[in-house]
């Protein structure tokens, strides 16, 4: 049997999606893990910016999307840890409760061996702590202002 041009480019096609072509962690970063990771960047920016102001909004939808998943791709303990910085009241209370919030997500990461290239983890030892951010450019959520340059990446 020949088959027409078209139809080797779709088996093409076809081969480097099942092959490798679509990456190994997208499954991984499928949501809700997608979107909490989005409000977490959204999270991590505002308290390198020395604000709280959306922060507890995006918590408590970090908190919703975890509670709401089927699949329980992330485990309960980060909605829990989502609440938590929700409830802070202050800048120094934000920056306490999301340190175990990205504690978890850098392991959700490294144990799905996911984000690479997307996410950078930062470890500050200031702080005693690491975060997600995109890009290499370092903003320390710990510190902001103060010492936003604290850190070093790990990936």
């Amino acid at each position: 049997m020949k088959l027409a041009p078209s139809a080797i480019a779709l088996v093409a096609a076809a081969g480097l999606l099942a092959g490798g072509a679509v990456r190994a962690d997208d499954a991984a970063l499928a949501e809700p893990v997608k979107s909490v990771l989005d409000h977490y960047l959204v999270i991590q920016t505002n308290l390198a910016g020395d604000s709280i102001k959306a922060v507890a909004g995006h918590a408590t939808a970090i908190a919703t999307a975890v509670k709401a998943d089927t699949g329980k791709k992330l485990p309960p303990v980060v909605a829990d840890q989502a609440e938590a910085l929700a409830k802070a009241k202050n800048l120094k209370a934000a920056r306490e409760a999301f340190k175990p919030l990205s504690a978890s997500l850098v392991k959700y990461l490294a144990d799905h061996q996911a984000g690479k290239g997307r996410y950078h983890e930062v470890y500050c030892p200031m702080a005693k702590a690491s975060w997600l951010q995109k890009g290499a450019e370092i903003k320390n959520p710990f510190y902001g202002k103060e010492m936003l340059d604290c850190g070093e990446l790990k990936n």
